[in-house]
């Protein structure tokens, strides 16, 4: 099915009734979790999803998880031995439909279940646009007035750069999204984010869009707590405190941004580090608060400049920051307006130098 889509590419993957509207999420907090992390083990970001998925199906007889090869285990194997656990019924394979398979999880979300919808690559994401986002999922809730609702369904996708992934498995698409009120868009950085903030999503009584970042599925290993807990959306996360400058970011780029905050404190200069988790809607009150106290500002994420997130981020501070941080340049250090390349993907990436850069000449400016 879905595997004739990418061809060789799989040889780089290895092995409750109906909710009312709200604008609140998890009440779970990341202290808890810290607290508790005692009781976790080590594990990849596939194998905490894996988790994750595990406590969603377990926890709620109206879960369901669908998608092309999902039943198997997926070409990423985050949901290896579902089926075998829960049964074909609630963990199945779909055709190769992006549109159909987000269309089916729509209705099953507004009969009342939590559905969790795998797009294979979010590449392929595109056909599912006008069920996710126009007429349908977005607006749900808010053409029926409240009425009915389809705020059970998650949708699932990996998305960005892994190395060798080419024009067409490596897209990073996740502003499309932010463009549409009415669904919430989620983006982990590690395997612990990863589990909390998906188990959150699935809970959510509104629909989420919950991009994975490929590059980390096996990349990225921490303990991870085995119990069920959740992590709070619209919630930014400040990962290294600092007073000379704040970077923003999310998924994947957040170790990069840290190994540039790292080497420009060599030079002296104190950079505050800000995982976003949400982009819609994101936390204005976290990134404003870390402006007002450094006055600069930097943006990273691997989608093209140009209509990238990282350019309504900085519209947003300047609109609220203008007299602290009008004498600096925002900086945006993020994929190049072109197609995303192949061997000239070293080039496009917003990597470690390049926002090591932005950051010295932000700061000097």
């Amino acid at each position: 099915m879905g595997l004739r889509r990418f061809g060789r590419l799989v040889k780089w993957v290895g092995g409750n009734g109906r909710r009312p509207f709200s604008t609140s999420s998890s009440s779970s907090c990341d202290e808890m979790m810290v607290q508790q992390i005692a009781s976790g083990k080590s594990l990849n970001l596939y194998s905490a999803i894996n988790q994750a998925l595990h406590i969603a199906l377990e926890t709620d007889p109206r879960a369901y998880v669908f998608g092309e090869d999902v039943s198997f285990g997926g070409v990423f194997r985050c949901t290896t031995g579902l089926a075998d656990r829960f049964g074909k019924q609630r963990v199945f394979n779909t055709p190769l439909c992006e549109q159909g398979i987000v269309g089916f999880g729509i209705g099953l979300a507004a009969m009342g279940n939590q559905a969790v919808a795998e797009i294979q690559f979010a590449d392929y994401i595109f056909p599912a646009f006008d069920q996710a986002c126009i007429p349908s999922t977005a607006k749900f809730r808010y053409r029926s007035g409240n009425q009915f609702n389809c705020g059970g369904l998650t949708i699932r996708s990996p998305y960005g750069a892994v190395g060798h992934g080419g024009h067409y498995h490596s897209q990073s698409p996740e502003a499309f999204f932010c463009h549409a009120p009415g669904i919430k868009v989620v983006i982990p950085r590690s395997p612990r984010q990863a589990k909390g903030l998906l188990l959150s999503c699935i809970r959510d009584p509104n629909p989420v869009v919950f991009f994975e970042p490929k590059w980390l599925y096996r990349l990225s290993v921490e303990e991870v707590p085995e119990h069920d807990y959740m992590l709070p959306l619209s919630e930014a996360e400040i990962i290294r405190e600092g007073n000379d400058i704040t970077l923003v970011g999310w998924g994947a780029q957040l170790s990069i941004m840290e190994q540039a905050c790292k080497d420009a404190e060599k030079d002296g200069i104190s950079c505050e580090l800000i995982d976003l988790r949400t982009l819609l809607p994101w936390d204005k009150d976290t990134v404003e608060a870390s402006v007002r106290k450094t006055g600069r500002l930097l943006i990273s994420h691997e989608a093209p400049v140009t209509g990238g997130f990282g350019a309504e981020i900085s519209a947003s501070i300047v609109e609220r920051c203008f007299l602290r941080a009008s004498t600096t340049p925002v900086a945006r250090v993020c994929g190049l307006d072109t197609p995303f390349p192949l061997v000239f993907e070293p080039f496009y990436m917003p990597n470690k130098n390049k926002i090591l850069d932005a950051i010295k000449s932000t700061v000097n400016y």
